[in-house]
């Protein structure tokens, strides 16, 4: 267990190939886990999967605070300034100016079309373009029966995901240091994209989530990559293992050539879809049931791998 003398916040990555591999309803048992675990009692968990976040609704989570994010600015032409010379035009790339009422009528921005490269800003002669800062989205904190959660909604059509993971990690793990947490559980986003690389910053080691199918190590390859070429520790836990043992067979093998630690094999099991109807972590829902016996070896196991102990 941690030592809370001098107090550093450990951060584990729970990370997938895709959607759908059973990341969220891991992080879900583990945050049950860290409730129940000597020392671990006030870990805080965060949600990075600000694109589809779907933590807050197993852990039954009650809203404490909602906040702006801000993502990227967009150009705003002031009609009173513009003079129609047409310089904007010529730099856009993104074909984002429009003169609505011909020729010496005043420009005005597509919302939709525009990058906020801010060019246009820079060429205008008449300093009619100005760059204003666009909403993208909200994060919140929340409490869980078993802690704080940090959970963010990115806008439809924003393109700052990657910076509201950085985000809300850093609330987080501020959170985290304030009241001597020592875990913060991050619920990372799928895939292998600028998110991911958010979630993965600064964490003392990534749990990988894998299940028993030809994309599925595929996808565990993919992810692997990312981890090894930030040099954060792996681990692997296999879900639905016994529906293709064939192909668990392969991802042990994989992982042996990696020295990868499997730190354990979950059945396919019926209960963690109920748990998951009845809005609760598997272990808390079914803790007999042979899913929730697995997860709990393989949170003994990854406890044991953040902390060295």
């Amino acid at each position: 267990m941690p030592d809370t003398r001098h107090h550093t916040t450990n951060q584990l990555v729970i990370l997938s190939g895709k959607g759908g591999t059973g990341k969220t309803c891991l992080s879900a048992a583990f945050a049950h886990l860290s409730h129940q675990t000597p020392d671990l009692s006030n870990a805080v968990f965060a949600d990075a999967d600000v694109d589809a976040a779907n933590l807050k609704l197993v852990l039954k989570a009650e809203l404490r605070e909602t906040h702006n994010f801000w993502g990227g600015a967009l150009a705003e032409i002031d009609p009173e300034k513009c003079t129609a010379c047409g310089q904007c035009v010529l730099v856009c790339r993104y074909d984002a100016l429009i003169q609505p009422e011909g020729s010496h009528s005043p420009y005005h921005v597509d919302q939709m079309a525009c990058d906020g490269c801010a060019a246009c800003f820079f060429i205008c002669p008449q300093k009619a373009v100005s760059m204003k800062a666009q909403q993208a989205g909200l994060w919140y904190q929340s409490e869980t029966p078993f802690g704080s959660l940090f959970h963010a909604e990115l806008f439809p059509g924003n393109e700052n995901s990657g910076k509201l993971v950085t985000l809300i990690k850093q609330k987080a793990r501020l959170y985290a240091g304030d009241i001597k947490a020592p875990l913060l559980v991050i619920d990372g986003p799928p895939g292998i994209g600028c998110p991911v690389i958010s979630a993965c910053a600064g964490t003392e080691a990534g749990l990988i989530i894998t299940e028993p199918s030809f994309s599925g190590l595929h996808d565990l390859k993919r992810v692997y990559g990312v981890l090894e070429h930030f040099r954060i520790p792996a681990m692997i836990c296999i879900n639905k293992a016994d529906v293709f043992p064939e192909g668990a067979r392969q991802i042990n093998e994989f992982a042996v050539e990696q020295q990868i630690e499997v730190l354990g094999e979950i059945p396919f099991d019926h209960c963690i879809s109920d748990s998951v109807c009845l809005g609760l972590p598997v272990t808390e829902a079914f803790p007999e049931s042979r899913a929730a016996q697995a997860i709990v070896e393989i949170w003994k196991k990854t406890i044991a791998k953040v902390f060295d102990k």
